[in-house]
């Protein structure tokens, strides 16, 4: 099998990794602790975002009747990969992954022209109302009620672990419009203003003590009925075919790329107390095995792009790129955190932190994406029933 990208594609990273190398800081090795959530690292993922728009990136592959340059699946992917491995701000991928593909299947003509082409200029920020306190992997259980008022759907209700909210325009959401239905049946997918009175937003501190992620409140929130994506009563299946979108990225693979490259370096040229860490064997093995499965999800990332490029809505696949790439992420970072020792348990820059305090921090942060995006064990049941079809236990 050929796993060589076209010319093209490769053309298209190089013209990429020229720009990034030019545009972000001097030395750069990523954004601050704490991400994009930070104010800091805020206002530079929206001026990189600009440049992006400037340059028409943001929409790759999409119709240009929606901003986009109708460029290969293979541009926008290796384009998605620089990104990742630079550690690049500045792209929405709530609205440009997960958001835009669905208004392209299920959107109305008003919603796509609306909405695609100030995400396509970075004019427009989302963020995704999925997850409720009673309501995380047995998403169709969500309680947040819209009851129907002429035009406006009225809601109430509670979603948590919203990613970025507080710095987004708009939410996308799934909210209960039938609650007699069977719970698959009665949710409706439905696009809300962040502006529209009523909505309240309160910060949730991660493990290491990031601000990302929020609970969003909706106390009697008027949101027009043209905002329903798909029919009412059947937003499942939009809900869905989104989730499919959101574990078919490679992004988190570009990143983890950078990130084992200078694992494997501190461990090749590091000493720590009189000790070279390349001496150790076990290390050694270890690292090695990281760099087999990288390459593994790789491949099953590239296998996405082509799909996509086929035509194809990638759903077991996608369940199986995100099952591995996540817990090859947990495994990487354990493994350095092992490495380490008790020096990687310093979180930030001085004397004695090593690999500029990433380790710990990364070893914080990648707890939950075995459980974003539908947890291992919705994707190994997805794998099983969809893709091997495996009965119900």
């Amino acid at each position: 099998m050929d796993f060589t990208l076209p010319e093209q594609a490769e053309a298209f990273r190089r013209e990429v990794r020229a720009f990034l190398e030019q545009e972000l800081p001097q030395g750069w090795a990523g954004l601050a602790l704490g991400g994009i959530g930070s104010a800091e690292g805020w206002e530079l993922h929206k001026r990189m975002a600009a440049k992006l728009a400037a340059r028409n990136w943001i929409a790759l592959h999409w119709p240009r009747a929606y901003g986009g340059q109708e460029r290969s699946y293979y541009e926008q992917m290796v384009f998605k990969e620089e990104m990742g491995y630079f550690r690049a701000p500045g792209i929405d991928g709530w609205a440009t992954n997960m958001l835009a593909p669905v208004l392209m299947l299920y959107g109305s003509e008003e919603q796509k022209r609306e909405h695609l082409r100030p995400i396509a200029r970075a004019e427009r920020y989302w963020c995704q109302g999925y997850s409720e306190p009673q309501a995380g992997s047995d998403l169709a259980s969500l309680q947040t009620r819209a009851v129907r008022e002429g035009d406006f759907f009225v809601i109430n209700g509670q979603k948590t672990w919203t990613t970025n909210a507080h710095h987004s325009d708009w939410i996308f959401m799934g909210v209960r419009t039938d609650p007699e239905a069977p719970k698959h049946k009665g949710i409706t997918f439905i696009l809300a203003d962040l502006r529209t009175p009523g909505i309240t937003i309160r910060p949730i501190m991660d493990l290491a003590g990031h601000h990302e992620v929020n609970e969003v409140f909706f106390d009697n929130v008027r949101v027009p009925t043209r905002n329903v994506v798909g029919e009412v009563n059947r937003g499942w299946y939009v809900m869905a075919a989104l989730l499919d979108f959101e574990r078919s990225g490679i992004g988190q693979i570009g990143g983890a790329t950078r990130a084992l490259e200078e694992i494997i370096e501190f461990g090749r040229t590091a000493k720590l107390d009189g000790r070279r860490l390349r001496d150790d064997p076990r290390l050694r093995h270890k690292l090695a095995e990281l760099r087999v499965e990288l390459e593994v999800a790789r491949v099953m990332s590239y296998r996405i792009g082509w799909m996509q490029s086929n035509g194809q809505v990638p759903n077991r696949e996608a369940s199986e790129n995100k099952l591995f790439s996540s817990e090859f992420t947990q495994r990487m970072y354990n493994v350095a955190m092992q490495m380490l020792g008790l020096y990687g348990q310093l979180p930030t820059k001085g004397k004695w932190s090593k690999l500029n305090g990433r380790v710990s921090d990364q070893y914080l942060v990648t707890v939950p994406v075995t459980i974003y995006a539908g947890s291992s064990e919705i994707q190994r049941n997805i794998i099983a029933q969809r893709g091997l079809g495996l009965p119900r236990g």
